[in-house]
């Protein structure tokens, strides 16, 4: 089976603040070179800098479409770049945008050779999502986030038919919600995906560091 990709978002939680966040990226990178899997972690934004220099590929949370300018309180993405993130989650459930604001962002990663992923609800919003051209695209119904009930086994067509309504390519498909352990990272690829993103599951464990290793035994 394909090695999957792995996104671990830290989301507010206080588990993953200052020394736990940046312990959970130390698993996190030691258990990619030890595998092979591509690991990315997502961290609270004003901790982002703490991360850098790790050796594993580290997104934002969230990244505004702004120019440098005036925009008191806004995420530029230029700042993100300055703390060596190299992508960033576009609509999460828990922080939607326009779609027109999406579409900003992505071209504007793009255009600084930054990453995105597009977070969405339904295989409508992949469709819509997909034409904007970003490099992922994780369908996440949002009553399953946190659940503990992964989609790849609550509602299995959404995720092939999201799969099915990107016609591009080089747009990878994503499953997100409820995913906890390595048999649901297996789901989601034997569902066409190229991963799955993924937070509570991991950052809330017990045992997070148990808990990312589980993820990876899926074979």
């Amino acid at each position: 089976m394909k090695k999957p990709i792995i996104i671990l978002n830290y989301k507010t939680y206080t588990e993953s603040l200052g020394d736990k966040g940046r312990e959970l990226t130390w698993a996190a990178r030691d258990l990619m070179r030890e595998t092979g899997i591509r690991i990315i972690v997502c961290p609270q934004t004003p901790e982002l800098h703490h991360h850098k220099g790790y050796d594993i590929e580290v997104f934002a949370q969230h990244v505004d479409p702004i120019e440098p300018g005036s925009h008191t309180g806004h995420v530029l993405p230029q700042t993100l770049q300055a703390c060596g993130v190299t992508g960033s989650l576009i609509n999460h459930s828990e922080d939607r945008m326009p779609a027109e604001k999406i579409k900003q962002c992505v071209e504007i990663l793009r255009k600084l050779g930054m990453t995105s992923i597009v977070c969405a609800e339904s295989i409508e919003k992949v469709k819509e999502v997909s034409a904007f051209k970003p490099d992922f695209v994780a369908i996440e119904p949002p009553e399953l986030i946190g659940s503990g009930i992964p989609v790849s086994k609550a509602d299995p067509d959404i995720v092939t038919k999201s799969v099915e309504a990107v016609t591009d390519p080089n747009v990878k498909v994503l499953c997100g919600a409820g995913i906890s352990k390595g048999e649901d990272v297996k789901a989601a690829l034997e569902l066409g995906t190229v991963g799955v993103l993924l937070a509570s599951g991991v950052v809330k464990a017990k045992d997070p560091k148990a808990a990312l290793k589980d993820l990876v035994t899926f074979t």
